[in-house]
């Protein structure tokens, strides 16, 4: 059984400029006592066909993690489009939000996201290059993310045999538990305004983590289940 499960993510600042950050709004449940911090990640598919261009925007501990329910706000620098290249930058591609506990990732969100051009250009001749970011607008198809989980040994020790008993805050990040409800504008992303979006679908569980970039790329890696935005 899992002692952490993600009951809520919401998408804030949505749709934004491509150099804006991500703002995820989390909530989660903590069913027990846990020994060590939640690692939580937010990587960005920068190609489909080439995981050289994966970017990994923050990586964040959380802790010491209360039992109840937890709520914070999951904040990420934008990628870096000279790393994209001007080719990969507009399109559809992905942004997935994992949590890890002891270097053991047990869930991990994925949401699609269409990067457009924002002024009028020539169909035929195409976005003029070398592309001008600052002409380009994300925005992420917020009510359709799909939820990947992985079972993973909560009773692991940390390196030192020893339980780890928590510890003081990490990295300025802060949790709000029950009652304490934060107010902020939501946009839906519900107009992706580029291309389709593939459909969401169910896949056969798998055992261990997935990286973004190797097997299961298209597929978010691992078990696969769809998310609304009441819960997952």
């Amino acid at each position: 059984m899992s002692l952490v499960n993600i009951v809520g993510m919401v998408v804030l600042d949505n749709p934004t400029s491509f150099q804006n950050p991500f703002q995820f709004e989390v909530t989660f449940e903590c069913l027990s006592p846990l020994q060590d911090d939640l690692e939580w990640t937010v990587t960005y598919v920068g190609s489909a066909e080439d995981s050289s261009k994966d970017q990994i925007l923050d990586e964040v501990m959380v802790g010491p993690v209360p039992v109840g329910t937890n709520k914070f706000v999951l904040q990420a620098d934008p990628p870096d489009a000279k790393s994209i290249g001007d080719n990969d930058v507009l399109g559809v591609t992905v942004v997935l939000v994992g949590c890890s506990y002891m270097e053991q990732e047990f869930c991990r969100v994925g949401y699609y996201v269409n990067n457009e051009y924002s002024e009028p250009f020539d169909e035929e001749q195409g976005v003029p290059m070398p592309l001008d970011i600052s002409k380009v607008n994300r925005t992420i198809l917020a009510d359709k993310p799909r939820v990947t989980r992985f079972p993973i040994d909560w009773n692991k020790k940390d390196v030192s045999g020893q339980e780890n008993d928590g510890g003081v805050e990490h990295n300025g990040v802060t949790m709000q538990q029950d009652g304490n409800v934060m107010d902020k504008g939501v946009s839906s992303g519900d107009d992706m305004m580029g291309s389709p979006v593939p459909s969401m679908q169910t896949t056969t569980p798998t055992t261990g983590s997935i990286t973004p970039g190797q097997e299961g790329r298209e597929e978010f890696g691992g078990a696969v289940e769809p998310m609304s935005m009441e819960g997952l």
